[in-house]
């Protein structure tokens, strides 16, 4: 793996393969535990994840994050058990909010932790005036007004840069904005 969190050999190699099965399986059944409320269910879902994994190893991306997939099949394999068994009714997962379960996956922290590293270095790659700007709007919360006497620039320039800034998030995060939803729902602390 290198250091952007991605597997770049093609195909993906069996001892890939493995190190990945053995540093996600459990968290992965944890994830998709979430929606199907089932242990044993999950195990199977994450299982037949890795298994296409496995059969698709020749033409997955590996440029792309690998968790990333992972974590995007068991959210739809889940979603898709729950269609095809209904046996949990709507209004229950609504009157859930498909809550974690009480024990967390050490591997969510981990690619949580992975993830927030990218989220960082896409920040440090803004301009440092979109920077600054970006920081005070999502992590200080404060509004563009706000913003413009802080730093004595116009609302339009905050308007521009904090546009600017949202851009370029959204281009650098995009191969992770799955993982990111599901992250942020389900993780008390991201």
């Amino acid at each position: 793996m290198n250091n952007s969190g991605h597997y770049t050999h093609l195909p993906l190699s069996e001892g890939a393969f493995e190190k990945i099965f053995k540093e996600h399986f459990k968290g992965l059944c944890f994830l998709s535990q979430r929606y199907v409320k089932d242990f044993e269910i999950a195990r199977e879902i994450v299982q037949d994840t890795f298994l296409l994994l496995w059969e698709k190893r020749e033409t997955i991306d590996t440029s792309k994050s690998v968790i990333s997939y992972l974590a995007t099949a068991v959210c739809n394999k889940s979603l898709n058990f729950l269609r095809d068994n209904r046996k949990f009714s709507k209004d229950l997962l609504i009157a859930e909010h498909l809550f974690p379960v009480s024990v967390q996956a050490s591997s969510d922290m981990l690619v949580a932790q992975e993830i927030q590293v990218i989220i960082d270095n896409a920040i440090e790659e803004l301009p440092e005036k979109c920077r600054q700007v970006f920081i005070l709007n999502r992590f200080e919360q404060m509004k563009y007004h706000e913003i413009a006497d802080k730093l004595q620039l116009s609302v339009k320039t905050v308007e521009a840069q904090m546009s600017k800034a949202l851009h370029h998030m959204r281009i650098r995060l995009a191969d992770y904005i799955q993982v990111l939803l599901v992250m942020m729902f389900f993780l008390k602390k991201f």
